[in-house]
Order: structure tokens, then C-alpha cells, then sequence
């Protein structure tokens, strides 16, 4: 997964990056809530980037918040801007150029997505729940459409939704395919799929994580979900490390999306939210999984799965409506 940081620790399990620049927009930061100021740069391929997409979408930002996107494919030199997707603001090759830019000394990877300052020319904030946060609470006074993904009432539920997926899925498949022991990688494994049938479970019998409204969480989850099949699902399949082979009993747990009739579902009906199926880019998604230093040898082609993510998908039944238009 050529868009995580490979760093791991004495017993081989996956440790991310820390993101470096935590300021915050709004009453409690140091930068005011004020239209045009902020750009983001994203990754249409990049899930913590994408939860931050379709919180600017669902909210009406798009002409208070500027967003360009870069290259899919990320190489030696990190993500980079091209013909196709250059950089609006300064002309950049890459993207660190805009880390050196906020910060001459800084270290680690530059990663997506980045909120940037064009006042004070400099990275507010580069932490995806953040940067979510952000739009949502103190962007909401910048918004066009009526949408609260973090609700008085749900707050503390889904703060603690949000933690709770955030290692065993949204970073478990990190875990998994980048663990260098046998150990680390069963642990990412069993979590993952653990985690996965409980949530198949918990959405039987209400549309949402929270209940009853959509909200952050929601787009946590789905921009772990929609990628499942097509790229993090050969992770499980591929790359265990030792000798067992595909007969083996542990691989009847490592199942596909498909294989989920509740967490398919419910893809399927966050993604006709509105606004939501205009941030998802499968061919960018495809294209950044497969390219140099990515584990995804794929054992199938990409272009045979079909989520079906138009199809009915019945959720309207259960207690539960979206703020943002889905029925």
C-alpha cells in the first residue's frame, strides 16, 4: 500500500506516521473561519484523504474551500502534481515542496491530505480527523447545504466510534500488509475480521454506526470499505508469511465485502448520499494500489469487481436518516 509509511517497530508491527502540523481553524485556534482562505490538496486515491473529500462535499464547501488532487501513483519522491494535476497555487513537482514551503526544517513523508493556509502561506493542518473536524464544526457557518456530521447528542459516540475503527480497520489493513513478522501480521488479521463481523452485526439493525444519523464515523468507515475488494482484500489472501496454503482453515475467515450482506449494504447506500459518489475514483484508487512499493500483487483483476454500487440497497427500512439527502 504505496500510500502508508513504512516504518515498523522491534516486533514487526505497523506504526504510522505522526502528522506534524495540528493547528486549527476556528474560536479555539489560531486561524479564522474565512471563504477562500483554505485550499486542500488530496489524493483521490488516498482513504484518510477521501474522508476529508466527502466532508467538503456533503457540506457545501466547494466554493468556500478550494481542493486540488494529486498524481494516483506515488513514487520515490512522494506524491507528486503533473499536467493533468498540477498545483493551483505555487507550480510545485511535489508535494513536499509545499511542506518545505510551511516549514523549512520539517521531517518524515508528505502526506495527503494537507489544509493550507493562502494568506500565511502555510500547512494549518495535515491529520485527517482534524482537518474532518474542521469542516464540519468550524467550516459549518461557510456551508451551503444543512449537514451536521457531528450532532449534539452523538458526540461522545461518535468520538468513540471513530477510535474504535480506526486500528483494527481504517489502519488494520495497514497492519496487515506491511507487518514483518508472522506474529504482528495474525494479530492485524484476526482484528480486522473481528472487527468487520461485529459492525456486519451491529448494521442489521440500524443504518448508521451512531444510530440513527449519518455523521463522521460513517465516512471513516466507507472510505475503508469501498476500497475493500478491490485493493486491501489481497492483503489477507496474498501475503501471509509462512507456508500455509490457500486451503488452509484460517483463510475461511478472510472474506470480501461481497461476503457481508449488512457492511455491503451500507456501502452501498453511503455512497448514493449525496455528493459522495462524485469523491470516489476507482481508476485512482486502482492505479496508486498497484503502483512501485505497493504489496498488492493481485491474485485478480480489479476490473472484475463490481460492488454494485448503484444497486437498491434496502437501508431506508431500518430507523435512521441521512441529513444529506439519501433515502
Amino acid at each position: 500500500m504505496a500510500d502508508a509509511d513504512l516504518e515498523t517497530d522491534e516486533d514487526g508491527e505497523f506504526e504510522r506516521q505522526e502528522s506534524v502540523f495540528r493547528d486549527w481553524i476556528g474560536p479555539d485556534g489560531d486561524f479564522p473561519v474565512e471563504a477562500g482562505r483554505y485550499h486542500i490538496y488530496i489524493s483521490r486515491a488516498c482513504p484518510w484523504a477521501h474522508r476529508v473529500a466527502m466532508t467538503r462535499a456533503l457540506k457545501g464547501l466547494d466554493d468556500a474551500i478550494s481542493l486540488s488532487i494529486v498524481q494516483p501513483e506515488r513514487y520515490d519522491e512522494g506524491w507528486e502534481f503533473s499536467d493533468e494535476y498540477p498545483d493551483p497555487l505555487y507550480g510545485a513537482d511535489y508535494l513536499r515542496e509545499l511542506y518545505v514551503r510551511a516549514d523549512p526544517d520539517v521531517t518524515g513523508r508528505p502526506t495527503v491530505p494537507v489544509l493550507w493556509d493562502k494568506e500565511e502561506k502555510t500547512i494549518v493542518n495535515n491529520e485527517s480527523a482534524e482537518i474532518m473536524r474542521m469542516l464540519d464544526v468550524a467550516g459549518h457557518e461557510l456551508a451551503t447545504r444543512d449537514v451536521d456530521l457531528y450532532p449534539e447528542g452523538y458526540r461522545d459516540g461518535v468520538d468513540r466510534l471513530i477510535g474504535d475503527i480506526y486500528d483494527p480497520i481504517n489502519n488494520g489493513v495497514y497492519r496487515a500488509g506491511f507487518a514483518e513478522s508472522q506474529a504482528a501480521y495474525d494479530r492485524a488479521v484476526d482484528n480486522l475480521f473481528d472487527a468487520l463481523d461485529h459492525y456486519d452485526d451491529v448494521l442489521a439493525d440500524q443504518r448508521y454506526l451512531a444510530g440513527d444519523v449519518l455523521t463522521e464515523a460513517d465516512l471513516a468507515m466507507f472510505a475503508t470499505l469501498v476500497r475493500f475488494d478491490h485493493v486491501y482484500h489481497t492483503i489477507p489472501t496474498t501475503f501471509a508469511k509462512d507456508d500455509r496454503g490457500v486451503d488452509d482453515p484460517r483463510f475461511e475467515k478472510w472474506k470480501r465485502l461481497q461476503d457481508y450482506d449488512n457492511l455491503l449494504n451500507y456501502t452501498r447506500d453511503i455512497y448514493q448520499t449525496d455528493s459522495i459518489d462524485r469523491t470516489v475514483n476507482m481508476d485512482h484508487i486502482v492505479r496508486h494500489y498497484a503502483s512501485p512499493g505497493s504489496p498488492n500483487l493481485y491474485t485478480h483483476d480489479p476490473d472484475d469487481i463490481d460492488l454494485g454500487l448503484t444497486k437498491p440497497h434496502g437501508r431506508g427500512e431500518l430507523s435512521g436518516s441521512s441529513t444529506a439527502g439519501n433515502d
